[in-house]
């Protein structure tokens, strides 16, 4: 394995062919189980959102890019002219930011400015999870989206829950899921137009959103990032539910009560975490958007 002075580093077939291979291995355990369970009709309050909200699919997911300045050895890596973003060199095969559209450009250069503006903000811990609860405040049975599951509390008692405590969700697309009544209730009133505004390191949705802007840089970003993405996104959503009013104890996930002090505590100390989590994967990808719109 050799770098050129232009710092491309040359992978030798038996090098990226295993690094593929342990790629796949990985995800497998994520994306295997999500599509047994789709052929058999089963849905999953915690894990389906992954693969349904984030709109990658499980293939994709699986499949193995290198990332940019990287030059695939050997004739296996022709397979990869397939992807437009691909060119052929004398040392092998690479992926050429030079094949971005401006129209990428535009995106990529907004994420950027969005990831950017993050790392000066302060981050905020104190919001404590109601945005779950405020997508069912005063909603019927037959409205609450999980409802084949039960809530911890019957409407009324989680309604008073929610009044109770200062809702301050800074998240858009979190936001924009509350109820009508529970909208006036939120100390910020995020828009689309203002996403960049709001968005802070503190935030569970936030930080589960850097899978989004991994994937949404392939097949430049290196599939293993991906894949680090990913793995914090379901470990952020297994909190975010286990903090939601819904009961799945059934399902293996123990309830983090964030209606009483000890169970906002809890939370807390697993926002920080996430938070700290985040930082390295945000730094690696804006240095991927500062090098795709300098290549």
């Amino acid at each position: 394995m050799s770098a050129t002075p232009s710092e491309v580093l040359i992978l030798p077939a038996a090098v990226w062919q295993e690094r593929a291979r342990l790629h796949e291995a990985r995800v497998r355990t994520w994306t295997d189980p999500h599509l047994e369970r789709a052929a058999r009709g089963e849905k999953h309050p915690v894990y389906d959102f992954l693969f349904s909200y984030y709109s990658f699919r499980a293939s994709w997911l699986r499949q193995w890019h290198p990332g940019s300045d990287v030059v695939l050895a050997g004739d296996d890596a022709h397979e990869f002219l397939r992807w437009p973003e691909y060119r052929r060199t004398p040392a092998g095969v690479t992926i050429d930011p030079a094949t971005l559209p401006e129209k990428r450009r535009v995106s990529i250069r907004w994420i950027h400015g969005l990831l950017a503006a993050m790392t000066t903000r302060p981050p905020a811990f104190g919001c404590f999870g109601l945005h779950e609860w405020a997508m069912v405040y005063r909603q019927t049975p037959d409205e609450v989206r999980h409802n084949a599951h039960p809530l911890r509390f019957p409407p009324d008692e989680l309604a008073r829950i929610v009044e109770s405590q200062p809702v301050r969700c800074t998240h858009f697309d979190a936001f924009r899921f509350f109820t009508a009544p529970a909208r006036p209730l939120n100390k910020h009133q995020p828009e689309r137009s203002t996403v960049t505004e709001h968005e802070q390191r503190g935030c569970l949705h936030a930080n589960m959103d850097l899978y989004k802007w991994a994937f949404k840089l392939a097949p430049f970003t290196p599939s293993e990032l991906i894949a680090d993405c990913f793995e914090l996104a379901r470990d952020i959503r297994e909190i975010d539910m286990r903090a939601s009013p819904y009961d799945l104890r059934a399902l293996g996930f123990e309830p983090i009560p964030v209606e009483t002090a000890e169970g906002r505590l809890d939370y807390e100390r697993h926002q920080r975490a996430f938070s700290t989590r985040g930082e390295p994967v945000r730094a690696r990808l804006l240095a991927l958007c500062e090098r795709l719109l300098t290549g």
